[in-house]
Order: structure tokens, then C-alpha cells, then sequence
């Protein structure tokens, strides 16, 4: 069986255990990472020595990154659905990947979710968390555009691309942020929010992470 590491709140697990939904896979969660510890423990360094979740077990193989794990997952379990087997459809799911783990996730993870949600209020660097704001707006505002066209951002059915950036959305529109209209990235959130997998393992609670600025593995 399946074995996946990391809590159920952090960000990189919630996108790996929404493809392991997705999939339909037998798995057993193990809570390690912020109040639960263990990050430093020697077996779980064995596992991933950078000591950061997720982590996921397969057997006698270990695979970190949740982008990795995203791609090792699909391939060996989607049957091409979620990760083309076309090297050329594939190209584009993984440009929409990188592209949410080095420019979105930074700009509204990084900047406003940790900038505001995370920092305590008398701590808050005002300038930098609008700033981050703005950016993660002209983020979405392309996306709003692309999706003008297509369902989703693999096209015409979920892909990994939607995972990586779609597990944005729901801390996006949680938070008590200004937010402009952005119709075509609303529609496409709905669309996530009508998958069982992604209202129980991304639309989950946050409360205990507010004010809390230590990663703990992310």
C-alpha cells in the first residue's frame, strides 16, 4: 500500500493526496511536520534528507517533491490521463507546473499567504504582502485569459497542471483579501469544487496555521 507523509495541511501534501484521490488509490496517511514533529527523525531523513514533507512510500521506493510524486503517481497509476503519454501534451502540462510552483505558488503562497495569514498582525510587512498581492493578480488575470478557452488548464479534462495551480484557489478565496473579478477562474474553481477529491483533501480548514511563520517542512 501506498504510504504518504506529511500533514494534511500543508499546501504540497493537499496536492499530492488530491491526485491520490483522484486515482481512487488505497493509501495510509502519516502525520509528521508542523505540531506533529518527526522531520528530524533519522528514518524520516533516510527517506527524504532534505527533511520536508510530502513524502511519498511505494513499496521499497521513496519519492519526494510533490511535483515529482504528482508525476511518479500519474504515470504509474493514470494510464495517461492526468500526465499525457504524449510527449508533446505532456510538455504542456509540465509548463503549467513549473510555471505554478516558480510564479504563482511564490507570489500567493509565499507572499500573501505567509506574508498575511501566517505573520502575526504586529509583524505584517504591509508593503510586501500587497506587492505579492498585485502579483499573484496578474497571475491569475492570464489565467483568467487562457481559461477564456478551456475548462481546464490541461485542456478539456483535469491534469496536473490544474492540481499544481488549482490548489491556490482555496486559501486565494478564503482569505479576507480584496480579490477583482475573474470570471473564467471563478468557473474553473467551481469545477474543482465539484470534485469529491478536491473538497476532502484541499478544501480543508487552515485555522492552525494562522500566525505561524515556522515552515516545519512546509
Amino acid at each position: 500500500m501506498l504510504s504518504v507523509w506529511g500533514r494534511r495541511s500543508s499546501f504540497n501534501v493537499q496536492k499530492v493526496l488530491w491526485l491520490v484521490g483522484e486515482l481512487g488509490l488505497d493509501y495510509e496517511h502519516v502525520a509528521v511536520g508542523g505540531d506533529f514533529g518527526g522531520l528530524d527523525a533519522p528514518a524520516f531523513r533516510a527517506m527524504n534528507p532534505h527533511g520536508r514533507i510530502p513524502v511519498l512510500r511505494d513499496g521499497d521506493l521513496t519519492v519526494w517533491e510533490s511535483h515529482a510524486i504528482l508525476r511518479y503517481l500519474s504515470a504509474r497509476f493514470g494510464g495517461g490521463v492526468f500526465w499525457s503519454d504524449d510527449p508533446a501534451v505532456r510538455a504542456g502540462v509540465d509548463g503549467w507546473m513549473d510555471w505554478a510552483q516558480t510564479a504563482l505558488q511564490p507570489a500567493f503562497l509565499g507572499g500573501v499567504f505567509w506574508g498575511y495569514y501566517r505573520t502575526p498582525e504586529a509583524d505584517r510587512d504591509w508593503p510586501a504582502i500587497n506587492a505579492s498581492l498585485a502579483a499573484t493578480v496578474v497571475l491569475l488575470r492570464l489565467l483568467d485569459g487562457v481559461l477564456l478557452k478551456r475548462p481546464f488548464l490541461g485542456g478539456e479534462h483535469l491534469a496536473l497542471a490544474d492540481i499544481s495551480a488549482g490548489a491556490n484557489l482555496y486559501r486565494y478565496f478564503e482569505l479576507d483579501i480584496e480579490r477583482p473579478s475573474l470570471p473564467n477562474v471563478e468557473a474553473w474553481y467551481g469545477r474543482l469544487q465539484a470534485r469529491p477529491a478536491y473538497r476532502e483533501h484541499v478544501m480543508l480548514p487552515f485555522d492552525e496555521l494562522k500566525g505561524k511563520r515556522h515552515s516545519a517542512g512546509r
